[in-house]
């Protein structure tokens, strides 16, 4: 049984992809939650910022399980690297290019104007980032290689789904896919 507080969340989390940041409001939050007015302040009683953060904290673990249970189904680094990212170019072609970028419109956003969502936006990121440079390690690469790619990874995702939604083609995802693959598969381990 979903909760209103958890009708609240995801909402807002909903909210917060397809539109940002500053062009989610609360009134809309609560109209589209379904929820009273009272009850956002009760159990967000910091307002819009304690709700944003509980949102993208929430998204972001969701989404670091979906990372993980991918990158665990296939052995290999750069094949689970290159299949994880054409999964998430399918998603966001599905979802007709209004998804997969959960938190990068509060980062870009958030970021120089509050601490909070900027420190909490990190912490998504430092955990989705350790996926996969626990993919890398597993597979062998040094420490140092396996960090330096798991970044690489991780800004190339997230820059790809912008690009994707920009040009409205999953095209950007699946080149970064195939060409990231070919870095892993041969680099020396």
């Amino acid at each position: 049984m979903t909760t209103a507080r958890d009708q609240i969340i995801e909402t807002t989390c909903e909210l917060l992809e397809f539109q940002g940041y500053h062009a989610t409001g609360l009134n809309q939050i609560i109209k589209e939650s379904g929820s009273p007015k009272g009850s956002l302040y009760y159990y967000f009683p910091g307002g819009k910022e304690e709700l944003v953060t509980e949102a993208i904290n929430r998204v972001g673990q969701v989404m670091l399980e979906r990372i993980r249970a991918n990158l665990a189904e296939i052995a290999d680094p750069a094949a689970a690297v290159r299949e994880f990212i054409l999964n998430v170019a399918r998603y966001v072609e599905e979802s007709g290019y209004r998804t997969g970028g959960p938190i990068t419109t509060v980062a870009l956003e958030m970021a120089a104007s509050s601490d909070r969502l900027r420190a909490a936006c990190q912490y998504i990121y430092d955990g989705w980032q350790a996926a996969f440079y626990d993919t890398l390690a597993a597979g062998g690469f040094a420490d140092d290689r396996a960090r330096s790619l798991a970044t690489l990874i991780l800004a190339s995702i997230e820059g790809g789904i912008i690009l994707c939604r920009t040009r409205r083609s999953r095209e950007p995802l699946e080149n970064i896919a195939h060409e990231l693959g070919r870095l892993i598969a041969c680099e020396p381990r």
